[in-house]
């Protein structure tokens, strides 16, 4: 019995010795968590209980060089709602918030439902479900407040463009940020219904433009639905961006264009229904002037593009819209390019001023089997440098692109590269494309495919000197290279922002003029006798017509490129006054055929530039 007791008292020890135990190692835990962990758990607790709300800054606006506006922004009335509505279901577990609002905005259930559970947007931000209400509707909710819990009528700030469809290409258009944008190291710190630029100056200058949004701190309740604002910081609205833009003369450039444009359809060029236009000022660098034609409205945009238009912005029945064919689109610079043979030519040893070549109509320099026309099959005769540029005459330059390479180490190529040609200018405009100066190398790999085709050969050369071939430029680069002819050979940066301009209305900064990197080797004398040359186009030779009786002495050159499977595309570009130039101007219309209709429309480009009585005319010359 003794034995019993004994052993029932042990196991009671025991047992209490393991409660004491617990009991002491939950002691231990507790004081761990309340001195110890005591503060992350309060931090961790108050976390739960707050959330951060972020509002949009006011984008900023854009400007001409005078100050005029061309991109501001206008007061939208906006249906907003946070994600968590959805969750408010009446007795059947239908969002009876999202069918009230379906119905007053005239949307579907789904749409609204998209737009709440758009997983990029923080749930407590408010949505965007429609903008530009009507006032009908925001007088429904508002007076029956009590069926649209959490939904608010907030006053949006959107893109309005005062002067229309204006500059479009060069202004571009605005949309919500990309999955691919926000994960982007350039769109760091952005949120996810942030609206960001994608094209033109609206995304070349997205940092200044976009501003930083404001915060709120907000105390939720259990169900993650604010009860109050903690704290809040105001948005602080982009900067306002100033270019170069005149808005008179880029008004007067489109203008030319759709001018050109009818005239060459009038005499027969079906086929015409793209052009471009630039106006640089030849010292700075400064573009006056930038049309693409077909354009596109901007506002679009507004609020999300419907997925019809974004279909017919993007047809090739539309002719590429979207496209800034001023800096994107590569042409066969045609005998705009010859000026820059000819001073590769003067530079090089190739020729000087006084070398002649006779002109037959027909040339036979590499043998009768790859004989060549001039494009006057009647010929011009015997001609000199200045007469050969004055006429275009093909064969003439046929023969300096065989001197090029019977002299070899493609020095043609090398010299052109030094004005521009075979890379991007370097504007301030996203989407330059950068042409193509074709040499062996390019060649070699172009044809990789085709073993009996990657030799270079006298004829690629030949054909380069007059601007065909495998040459490409984009209208940019032939302005930024005929202004560097006028400008004495310095070949300066395009750009187009003049300045940008804090929200307190200071100048934040001024653009500085800057030469390119990489500047051509010309002597004075043969940029003299280009000059010269470029003169004589428009007084005796191909655009005589097109500027009769103008009394602004304007210096030029025409082309006609020749595009396989399409009619012919027509140049012209040159810069006045010649004796003292300040501005350049280039006009490229697509398939123009031989309508003689890209130096009028310079010629009236001009004429505002000089603040000249502004006049369409039609030309009579052969514009080669």
């Amino acid at each position: 019995m003794n034995d019993v007791s004994g052993m029932l008292r042990a196991r009671f020890l025991i047992l209490g010795a393991l409660v004491i135990a617990v009991l002491v190692l939950l002691g231990a835990r507790l004081w761990s968590l309340q001195l110890l962990n005591g503060k992350q758990y309060t931090q961790q607790a108050a976390n739960n209980r707050t959330r951060t709300s972020t509002t949009a800054a006011t984008r900023g606006r854009i400007f001409d060089r005078n100050g005029v506006p061309l991109v501001v922004n206008r007061s939208s009335m906006a249906v907003m709602a946070p994600t968590y509505i959805k969750a408010i279901v009446d007795k059947n577990n239908n969002p009876i918030i999202v069918d009230r609002l379906a119905s007053v905005l005239n949307m579907s259930e789904k749409d609204i439902l998209d737009k709440l559970n758009n997983a990029r947007d923080a749930p407590l931000d408010p949505h965007v479900l429609a903008i530009d209400v009507s006032m009908q509707q925001i007088a429904y909710i508002s007076e029956h407040s009590t069926l649209f819990p959490h939904v608010t009528i907030q006053a949006l700030a959107v893109r309005q463009y005062p002067q229309g469809a204006l500059a479009a290409q060069v202004l571009g258009y605005t949309g919500e940020i990309s999955d691919t944008e926000l994960n982007s190291p350039a769109f760091s710190g952005y949120q996810a219904s942030d609206i960001v630029g994608k094209s033109g100056a609206e995304r070349e200058f997205e940092n200044a433009l976009q501003g930083v949004r404001g915060t709120s701190k907000l105390e939720v309740d259990a169900d993650g639905i604010p009860k109050q604002v903690l704290s809040s910081t105001p948005a602080q609205p982009g900067e306002d961006v100033r270019l170069t833009i005149d808005v008179n003369v880029q008004r007067v450039a489109e203008k030319a264009l759709t001018d050109a444009l009818t005239t060459a359809q009038q005499k027969g060029a079906k086929n015409a229904k793209a052009a471009s236009a630039i106006a640089l000022n030849v010292k700075t660098g400064e573009v006056l002037a930038m049309a693409s034609e077909p354009s596109y409205d901007p506002a679009l945009f507004i609020g999300g593009i419907s997925t019809t238009a974004w279909k017919q912005l993007n047809a090739k029945e539309s002719e590429y819209p979207l496209t800034n064919r001023a800096i994107s689109s590569m042409y066969p610079p045609a005998s705009t390019f010859k000026a820059f043979v000819a001073l590769g030519a003067l530079n090089n040893g190739i020729a000087t001023a006084n070398t002649t070549f006779d002109c037959q109509g027909r040339w036979t320099g590499l043998g009768a089997q790859w004989g060549k026309w001039c494009w006057n099959h009647y010929g011009h005769g015997t001609l000199d440098m200045s007469q050969a540029i004055a006429e275009s005459c093909d064969i003439y330059f046929y023969n300096i692109g065989k001197r090029f390479y019977e002299k070899g180490g493609e020095l043609l190529q090398k010299y052109v590269r030094t004005f521009g040609y075979g890379s991007v200018t370097g504007i301030d405009l996203p989407g330059e494309s950068a042409g193509r100066v074709p040499d062996a190398a390019w060649k070699k790999a172009w044809n990789a495919n085709y073993p009996e085709l990657q030799q270079w050969v006298p004829g690629d050369t030949v054909n380069m000197a007059i601007g065909q071939g495998d040459m490409l430029a984009t209208p940019l680069q032939v302005a930024v290279s005929y202004a560097a002819i006028a400008n004495d050979g310095v070949v300066m940066k395009p750009h187009i922002l003049e300045s940008l301009i804090s929200n307190s209305g200071q100048t934040a900064m001024t653009y500085k003029p800057e030469k390119e990197k990489v500047q051509p080797k010309v002597s004075a004398s043969s940029v003299a006798t280009i000059q010269s040359a470029l003169r004589e186009v428009i007084t005796d030779g191909t655009a005589r017509s097109a500027f009769r009786n103008y009394q602004t002495p304007v210096a030029g050159k025409t082309g006609t490129a020749q595009v396989l499977g399409k009619d012919d595309y027509g140049w012209f570009v040159g810069y006045a006054p010649a004796n003292d130039p300040k501005y350049c101007v280039v006009v490229m219309v697509e398939q123009s055929g031989a309508s003689a209709v890209t130096a009028p429309a310079a010629r009236q480009i001009f004429e505002q530039l000089f603040g000249q009585h502004v006049e369409h005319i039609t030309a009579t010359d052969n514009p080669r």
